[in-house]
């Protein structure tokens, strides 16, 4: 790993990545079906609001960063790096097809929903984790670390949300499954 980045537009740039997870998610996406509920962020305090749009600066600047940021192909970083970004990737598009498949009247608990009340914000962290570690770049990386912290910051207000918005069926899915990741109560 390099401490000053290599900036290169190339074909074999962790850009390719960023469009799989892309259009991931706009097939994903495109599966929803139903009325939306009332924005969330029409709820969220001053810091959370600023936590939510600095989460979404940090994502956009690392796929901005992600065009010109070459995979260190041939090297241990892309053997470690590749695979878990897969991975990564693969859970992600399980995690949006459990999303997509609840009906906006629910709550999702299906899928890996059922081991985590978070797994959107466990498996992206992956993904840009192994972005990060395939193209053997700190700066990649320091950036999948504070997207992932903000990501997980915004759960606070997410929960909230979602218990204002559903109820007991919500609190029932709190108490029974952990939050992050784990084995679900009975």
């Amino acid at each position: 790993m390099s401490l000053i980045p290599v900036f290169e537009i190339g074909l074999w740039n962790a850009w390719i990545f960023m469009l799989c997870l892309f259009l991931t998610m706009l097939a994903t996406g495109k599966l929803k079906k139903g009325e939306a509920p009332k924005n969330e962020l029409d709820n969220l305090g001053k810091t959370e609001k600023n936590i939510f749009i600095f989460s979404k600066v940090v994502f956009f600047c690392a796929v901005i960063y992600s065009i010109f940021l070459p995979l260190e192909l041939g090297t241990i970083w892309s053997y470690v790096g590749i695979p878990v970004t897969l991975i990564g990737l693969a859970t992600v598009t399980i995690v949006m097809v459990n999303f997509a498949a609840t009906p906006y009247g629910e709550p999702v608990t299906k899928g890996l929903y059922r081991y985590s009340r978070h797994p959107m914000y466990i498996t992206s962290t992956l993904f840009f984790l192994g972005v990060g570690i395939a193209s053997a770049s700190w700066l990649f990386l320091l950036l999948s670390i504070l997207f992932s912290i903000s990501h997980f910051m915004n759960a606070i207000p997410e929960e909230r949300f979602c218990l204002k918005q559903y109820g007991k069926a919500y609190q029932e899915y709190m108490n029974r499954t952990p939050k992050l990741i784990g084995i679900p109560k009975a």
